[in-house]
């Protein structure tokens, strides 16, 4: 019976193979064997870039013929990435390998997907990598791995931009590794359930993968972030006199509140201005890593980790693209860099036309949107506006010493703020000259860490009632359904508001940034409730008239 059964068995495979039927074990087999036959001399490594501060996962293929010596890089590279082709040769040659010059081989890389512009040396590893295994010179499983990291000559790994960001990628697309430079490894760790590769060279990475010896890379620890005491140019207590001006600082880092200062020059607005960065109080956890993120892209940070809020002051030459961001392919300006913390503008209306009406969106709608032929951007730009300015080109109008403008020329300065402008500004501080007895008699004012003291714990109550309002940390950031829905005026508060936004004049804009205002007066006091003491302090920093 088992002979027969035998016999059976060997006459169907011995049909099947004349009728060109294989049996399933064989044809899986064949069919294996089919697929690695064809992938021969081919592989592929994920890499990863930043483009207009957006993330994105990169192929890099490799595709290895036989032939005459070529080197080509496809895929909408940029000059960069086109010219690694003779860093990776270079550094593979330096790291004890056989590079595609020396086998006289036909090499094609292709950089996935291919309608995505690519800019940068961030590749040079991933292609060196993928070019190995193509090769067979290594045989490594990469599938959940990532690649970052530019290439010397001499197979070093050089420091790349915007690896926070791109290890946050690479976590939220499922990759279980990142190899990264040396340098880059304490900002890389910032992010916890990935693992770190820190290299100094393609040798480590190549050992590391091709290998099953214990000597390998070392993963790198999470990267533990210490707060250190701030250090400050200017302290509170350095500004002589000027209380007024000192208690709207304060209001305005309390609040997140856009603030103009005004006056004759030498009154200490620049000063002041220093020293608001001082009351700020630190970022939280989300916001530096945000923070991080945009600088690190941008290659404007040596820090692991942003703790304090940005401040930045360009000069009012500075160019319209310089201060909103753009270019032929969008990069960020000064407004999101300046982004959780402060953009001073000094000699306000000295900057150009153009670039004071760019400010309207960003300080409406906490972002700047950037069209091109080419591409479309969206940056974050949710800062604090602190500009200071000259009543008048020569600065003396409306002081002691005499003004040598006409009234012509008055107005002409004047008029280059515009109406919209002035309506997006919350405060409006005059800096008035200290009298030369009272400034060398003038007792020493608070410290910057008690007034900061008191901005971070109004901060604290604003956390608190905007706990469950997304993107609303700050009053200055309430939209209108946000003020009926955290902010009671009793009937005689709101009326008080009424009637004053009337006399004043005020727009609904300005009618709701008094009451947002009045609502960090009475944070800063630690008062539930808006009271009509808080809106009348309120009230009178509304901009004033623009009247030559």
């Amino acid at each position: 019976m088992l002979q027969s059964v035998g016999i059976e068995t060997n006459c169907r495979h011995f049909f099947d193979a004349i009728l060109g039927i294989m049996p399933e074990d064989n044809k899986k087999k064949s069919q294996a064997d089919e697929k690695k036959r064809k992938l021969k001399g081919f592989a592929t490594v994920k890499a990863a870039q930043t483009a207009m501060l957006q993330t994105q996962t990169i192929d890099v293929e490799v595709d290895i013929l036989r032939g005459f010596h070529s080197f080509t890089v496809v895929g909408l590279a940029g000059k960069a990435v086109d010219e690694s082709r003779d860093r990776v040769s270079a550094a593979i040659k330096n790291s004890g390998f056989e590079t595609p010059k020396k086998k006289n081989q036909k090499v094609v890389i292709a950089l996935a997907p291919a309608d995505i512009k690519k800019s940068g040396p961030v590749f040079d590893l991933a292609i060196a990598m993928a070019y190995l295994l193509a090769d067979e010179q290594i045989e490594a499983d990469t599938s959940k791995t990532v690649f970052l990291g530019e290439l010397s000559l001499d197979g070093r790994l050089r420091p790349i931009n915007g690896t926070l960001p791109l290890v946050q990628h690479a976590k939220a697309e499922g990759f279980s590794t990142v190899v990264v430079p040396d340098e880059n490894v304490d900002e890389a760790a910032l992010i916890s359930g990935i693992t770190i590769l820190p290299a100094g060279t393609l040798g480590q990475v190549i050992e590391h993968f091709n290998t099953e010896k214990t000597a390998r890379i070392k993963p790198a620890e999470k990267t533990e972030v210490t707060p250190t005491p701030a250090q400050h140019e200017y302290d509170f207590s350095q500004v002589r006199g000027n209380e007024t001006a000192k208690r709207g600082l304060e209001i305005a880092a309390a609040g997140g509140h856009n603030i103009l200062l005004f006056g004759p020059p030498g009154t200490g607005k620049t000063m002041l201005a220093r020293a608001f960065s001082s009351i700020l109080p630190p970022l939280e956890t989300e916001a530096a890593l945000e923070v991080t993120g945009i600088h690190s892209a941008a290659g404007e940070t040596k820090k692991p980790l942003i703790t304090r809020p940005p401040f930045r002051a360009p000069h009012h030459t500075a160019s319209y693209v310089a201060v909103t961001g753009g270019g032929s392919v969008p990069k960020p300006g000064e407004v999101t860099l300046a982004h959780r913390g402060v953009l001073f503008l000094d000699e306000f209306p000295e900057f150009s036309r153009r670039v004071i009406e760019a400010l309207r969106q960003p300080l409406e709608d906490k972002t700047v949107r950037i069209t091109r032929a080419r591409a479309r951007a969206e940056f974050p730009a949710n800062f604090i506006l602190l500009a200071a300015m000259n009543p008048c080109p020569c600065g003396n109008f409306g002081s002691d010493k005499e003004c040598v403008c006409s009234p012509q020329a008055r107005a002409r300065y004047k008029r280059k703020i515009s109406g919209p402008i002035l309506d997006r500004i919350d405060m409006w501080i005059e800096v008035a000259e200290v009298a030369h007895e009272a400034l060398a008699e003038a007792p020493q004012g608070e410290k910057s860490p008690a007034v900061g003291k008191r901005v971070k714990q109004a901060r604290a109550s604003q956390s608190r009632r905007f706990k469950k309002t997304a993107g609303v940390s700050t009053n200055s950031d309430m939209a209108t359904g946000d003020i009926d829905t955290h902010i009671n005026l009793s009937p005689e508060t709101k009326r008080l508001v009424t009637q004053s936004a009337q006399k004043l004049g005020l727009s609904a804009r300005g009618h709701h940034k008094a009451v947002k205002l009045a609502r960090t007066i009475a944070d800063l006091e630690g008062s539930k409730n808006i009271t009509e003491a808080h809106v009348l302090e309120a009230l009178q920093y509304r901009p004033k008239s623009w009247s030559a």
